[in-house]
C-alpha cells in the first residue's frame, strides 16, 4: 500500500529556511519521479519541483529556482524540499506526490506560513 507522509512545516519568518521531508512507504522512492506540489488559499494546486527515478535529473518552479532544493535519501526512502530565503507568496500547503503509471497518490500536506 503507497503511503505518503509529509512533515516539516510551519511559520518562519520572510528570509527564513524550512526542510519538508516525505516519508513514503510500500514502494521505493528511488524507483519513481517524486514531486512537491502546493496550494496557497484561493489558488490551484501548483507543482514545485520534482525529482526522476533516473540520474536524479531534478526541475523547479520559475518561482522557486535558486532557493528550494529536491532531494532523495533512499536508506531512509524519504524525499525532502529545502526552502530557503523564504517569501511570504511561498505560504501554502505543500504536498508529497507520486504516480505510478496513471495513478497518483498524494500525501495529506504541511502548512508553510511565512509571515513576520
Amino acid at each position: 500500500q503507497v503511503q505518503l507522509v509529509e512533515s516539516g512545516g510551519g511559520l518562519v519568518e520572510p528570509g527564513g529556511s524550512l526542510r519538508l521531508s516525505c516519508a513514503a512507504s510500500g514502494f521505493s522512492v528511488s524507483n519513481y519521479v517524486m514531486s512537491w506540489y502546493r496550494q496557497a488559499p484561493g489558488k490551484e494546486r501548483e507543482l514545485v519541483a520534482f525529482i526522476s527515478n533516473a540520474r536524479d535529473i531534478t526541475n523547479y518552479a520559475d518561482s522557486v529556482k535558486g532557493r528550494f532544493t529536491i532531494s532523495r535519501d533512499t536508506a531512509k526512502n524519504t524525499v525532502y524540499l529545502q526552502m530557503n530565503s523564504l517569501k511570504p507568496e511561498d505560504t501554502a500547503v505543500y504536498y508529497c506526490k507520486t504516480a505510478k503509471g496513471p495513478i497518483g497518490y498524494w500525501g495529506q500536506g504541511t502548512q508553510v506560513t511565512v509571515s513576520s
